[in-house]
């Protein structure tokens, strides 16, 4: 393989340099210029559609890697900016000579404006904050302009001071209101004395801010830069710093221990990506895909710590926590509002990210449901359990119950094993090709379902949305382009087309004086459809579209900073399924039953007043119009109260091998029947259920099995 040939050459070249370095000094610039050199090297030689290291490609490296040192621009001067520009269209050329000095000079830079900052939030916070005030904070960092002296400076602290300050205000005053509800003997405080505390919250967190400042090292810093260069390329080419890479829990699977949810940092936010199936935030349901955590607190005696501008692991390191202690968060829901949740730290349940189903019942006639959380496999023998054995031993327990039409639920599915979708879409044709990979250089590779059998030959349905990516869109997209199933959800799935490999960058040098260098997770091949199509940034689109929470957010590939284009390639071939009898008549019956559906709309109305919340960037400190804009809020959130309250007339139920399992264990019969009440208010599945009896199998087609070639 060529890969083979790349790291042999890679090898003899970069172990030639590295003969002559023999410090193994932590923070050295020699260690720093052979990680520029050997990473520029593995992305032009190994990325999938490597970029040019130009004028251009050094502007956007430019733009991202200030913004990412500064996103909220309160260190960095205009006067700052206008020196740095001179390496604008230099960072090319310093990464092909090895120089540094671009980020010797803002790393330095950044130092010293860090150690202003410490002092002027020091000295604002030193004086009381009038919250009678009308004036207003405008949070759109992106468009703000750089200070241009000290007092523009001072003056853009002390409104975010104001503003953090405010917030922990309004959190003492309506808390203070609950204890005299609750007891007319509670000794009240005066505005003044909330006023002072709130103050002093926002100084402790601003404390705790610099304190893990501190802590970081000029590596650390380094590490920036690197990444401000390797994202260049694309959302998933990324550089794991030596410590990063040592803890691959939480940089790499993101999986935070203790609370079982994904996270990322976006600017200065620590945004959930993602709830693990079965953990505490997903058992306790409070919090969703898109909220920003922006305060923890450990105990119920101490004061909450904010986590906005942390390092991500620094944060991760106030969430987790042992088993059955409790956290609470301060939330910033995905449509503005913010909430207090407390959760049970835990253990993440394994078995509730398997591959789980439910007999459904309407009228006189038997579904089958089973939902899919990802596609796991052993990564140690495929042999083991993994997501195909498990479908396919789901459905065969369905069709003992005589089932009429099977759903597969693949929303929220980030994608996993690539073999397993093979082996799942096999499942459901005879035969033929499900998906093609094309690694740089190289002719697509087409992998295919080779066994005849069909296990479940009757109507099917799979359920997706904006959070179905990666290997859930390669299923999706095979068995659309069959026409083998219906395809119900959002516009279109995340649209992650694109495969990644983690290299180990020790494993490339003969000889290494330095330690440790990391690794850096490489974008290296590229999915396409059978029909010849990339499923990267357009997704699957559904054949019928239905709204949902994120109907109107940027949550897709689409909306990520360098995506890989779209792009096709020759048609594989492959045979459309033609076992139905008026396939785009069943398609036409469900759009046409979604246009009339007034949950839809009422999810649809929520959506959009998402998205309007999200887009305000403008806040009052005066605190009567603070308090005014979060009770108008709360009662907007109130309208769409009813969207939790639907009811679908169908009935679910556990397997019969699963009733047995159930009698014996109580956790298992409250997790089922949490399943089965959320499906019952499940407005896409009850569609999913009347397409099922809309589809009709063609009997005789299906036997004879008359196939239509597609080139």
């Amino acid at each position: 393989m060529k890969k083979s040939f790349l790291i042999l050459m890679l090898t003899m070249i970069v172990s030639a340099a590295s003969c002559s370095f023999t410090t193994k000094v932590e923070n050295d610039p020699d260690k720093d210029k052979l990680l520029i050199d050997l990473i520029s090297y593995v992305l032009g030689k190994g990325h999938y559609d490597a970029k040019d290291i130009n004028d251009d490609f050094s502007k956007e490296v430019f733009a991202d890697y200030i913004d990412a040192l500064d996103p909220l621009k309160r260190y960095f001067y205009e006067s700052d900016i206008n020196e740095f520009k001179k390496y604008e269209k230099l960072i090319d050329d310093e990464i092909r000579n090895k120089e540094i000095t671009f980020f010797n000079r803002t790393y330095q830079r950044l130092q010293q404006r860090m150690d202003e900052a410490r002092v002027l939030y020091k000295d604002i916070l030193e004086s009381p904050f009038n919250f009678e005030v009308e004036e207003a904070i405008d949070t759109d960092y992106e468009n703000l302009k750089y200070a241009t002296n000290k007092k523009e400076m001072r003056e853009r602290w002390r409104l975010q001071l104001k503003f953090n300050a405010l917030s922990s205000y309004y959190d003492k005053v309506e808390e203070q209101i609950d204890s005299v509800t609750k007891n007319k003997d509670f000794k009240r405080k005066t505005g003044v004395a909330l006023e002072e505390e709130s103050r002093d919250l926002t100084r402790s967190s601003l404390e705790e801010y610099f304190e893990f400042a501190d802590d970081l090292e000029r590596k650390d810093w380094f590490s920036i830069y690197i990444n401000s260069i390797v994202e260049e390329f694309d959302p998933h080419t990324y550089y794991f710093a030596p410590q990063d890479k040592d803890r691959f829990d939480i940089a790499m699977s993101g999986k935070l221990e203790g609370i079982g949810a994904r996270l990322q940092k976006k600017n200065d936010n620590v945004k959930i990506i993602e709830i693990i199936s079965g953990g505490p935030a997903w058992r306790g349901n409070k919090v969703e895909v898109g909220d920003l955590i922006m305060k923890v607190k450990q105990e119920e005696e101490q004061e909450p710590v904010s986590i906005v501008g942390m390092r991500l692991d620094d944060a991760v390191s106030l969430i987790k926590g042992p088993k059955g202690t409790k956290v609470t968060l301060t939330v910033k829901k995905v449509d503005g509002t913010t909430e207090i949740v407390e959760i049970v730290r835990d253990v993440v349940e394994l078995e509730e990210t398997y591959a789980k189903s439910s007999v459904v019942k309407k009228n006189d006639k038997t579904f089958g449901v089973i939902n899919l959380p990802k596609f796991y496999f052993n990564m140690q023998d495929y042999n083991q359990r993994n997501a195909a054995k498990d479908v396919k031993q789901e459905i065969i327990r369905l069709k003992e119950q005589d089932m009429d039409g099977l759903v597969v639920d693949l929303r929220d599915n980030g994608g996993g094993s690539l073999q397993t979708v093979v082996d799942i879409a096999g499942l459901f044709i005879e035969k033929g090709p499900i998906v093609q990979v094309r690694t740089k250089g190289e002719s697509p590779e087409v992998l295919s379902d080779k066994d005849r059998n069909i296990l479940w030959d009757g109507p099917l349905v799979i359920l997706v949305n904006e959070l179905s990516a990666s290997a859930s869109e390669i299923l999706a997209a095979a068995m659309q382009d069959y026409k083998r199933a219906i395809i119900i959800g959002s516009k279109q799935t995340y649209g992650k087309g694109t495969v990644q490999n983690v290299m180990d960058l020790n494993r490339w040098m003969r000889s290494n004086d330095f330690g440790d260098l990391g690794a850096l997770k490489l974008t290296t091949q590229k999915f396409y459809r059978v029909n010849g199509g990339s499923t990267q940034l357009e997704g699957v689109k559904s054949d019928v579209v239905v709204p949902d929470r994120y109907s109107y957010i940027d949550i897709g590939e689409k909306d990520q900073e360098n995506p890989l284009p779209w792009d096709k390639i020759a048609a594989a071939d492959y045979n459309v399924w033609d076992g139905y009898i008026d396939f785009d008549q069943t398609i036409n019956n469900s759009k046409d039953r979604m246009a009339k559906n007034d949950q839809l709309k009422l999810i649809e109305e929520n959506a959009k007043w998402v998205r309007q919340k999200r887009d305000v960037n403008v806040y009052s400190l005066k605190y009567d119009n603070y308090k005014a804009n979060i009770t108008l809020n709360e009662k907007q959130a109130e309208r769409f109260g009813a969207i939790d309250d639907y009811k679908t007339n169908l009935t679910f139920e556990s397997l019969p091998y699963e009733k047995q399992l159930i009698k014996e264990d109580t956790v298992l019969a409250e997790k089922r029947k949490r399943w089965h009440e959320s499906l019952s208010k499940d407005v896409y599945v009850e569609e999913a259920i009347s397409v099922l009896e809309d589809l009709k199998i063609n009997n005789i087609r299906r036997s004879k099995n008359p196939l239509t070639l597609k080139n």
